[in-house]
């Protein structure tokens, strides 16, 4: 993938606004319906190097801050900083505790100090970011040397079983754009950070109707942000449509629902 592409695909992002918004209303139901979430962010734990032994660390689009208390049980005598867009997430997180201090920021434009983490920790924020490169021309100024950028993100073939669905019924685009994984490796070979490991693996979840699904992303602020997504509420015929279209896909566990999830972990030159 070119630049220009990639400049394209930015602009088809959703913009920050909407996702500070719609993020900040899901706070209170998010926790309820993120087990996906949780599976993934456990996954990037899993990963981080062994010896990892960080004296300060970010944990970016920290949400409802569950990661932040993991991370603080993690690492006990370590300096946590939890930092969300959305201003109703860190209300929410905040009297739960886990990290030292909770700021609201941009992953764009981080409010830290050059040189200032050992660790940034980001599961399943970045896919909001337009311009991932900025990201990680972030990570490497607030990193100090050897630190540690450990991301999960999304890519293109995410939700595509809904995504086809609503295809079939409006052709219209109801479901979130994300990048191709390329995008994602060309961009961290750019960076000037050292790239540990990356890959992708899709997660399927199942449900037992297309409302449980469409419901869940609701909850999770994650429903159709996309610019020049369709306005207004969506007709019962239209969603009979939907639930028609979505059951060529229902297997023995019931209706699938892919996530292809990006696992990243680099390191900035020591």
């Amino acid at each position: 993938m070119n630049d220009l592409s990639i400049a394209m695909l930015a602009a088809s992002l959703p913009n920050k606004r909407q996702v500070a918004v719609s993020f900040s209303r899901a706070a209170a139901s998010y926790d309820s319906v993120a087990q996906l979430q949780r599976d993934v962010g456990h996954e990037l734990m899993a990963r981080l190097p062994q010896d990892l032994s960080p004296q300060r660390w970010l944990d970016l689009g920290s949400g409802t801050g569950y990661f932040s208390r993991v991370l603080g049980q993690r690492f006990t005598h370590s300096q946590g900083v939890a930092l969300d867009i959305a201003q109703g997430m860190l209300a929410y997180a905040r009297p739960l505790g886990g990290a030292q201090h909770f700021i609201a920021g941009d992953a764009e434009s981080l409010p830290l100090q050059a040189n200032s983490c050992d660790l940034i920790f980001s599961s399943l924020a970045l896919q909001w970011c337009a311009d991932f490169r900025a990201v990680l021309n972030e990570a490497q100024r607030v990193l100090k040397p050897g630190g540690v950028l450990a991301f999960t993100s999304l890519c293109v073939g995410t939700l595509n079983e809904l995504r086809d669905s609503w295809r079939a019924v409006d052709g219209q685009a109801h479901v979130n754009r994300f990048r191709e994984f390329t995008a994602y490796q060309q961009l961290c070979a750019d960076s000037g950070l050292q790239v540990l490991g990356l890959q992708n693996q899709p997660h399927v979840l199942h449900y037992p109707q297309v409302r449980q699904l469409t419901h869940e992303l609701k909850a999770l602020g994650a429903h159709n942000l996309n610019p020049g997504r369709p306005e207004g509420l969506t007709g019962r015929a239209r969603v009979q449509g939907l639930v028609g279209a979505y059951e060529q896909f229902r297997q023995p566990l019931g209706l699938p629902a892919t996530y292809q999830v990006v696992y990243g972990i680099l390191e900035k030159a020591r």
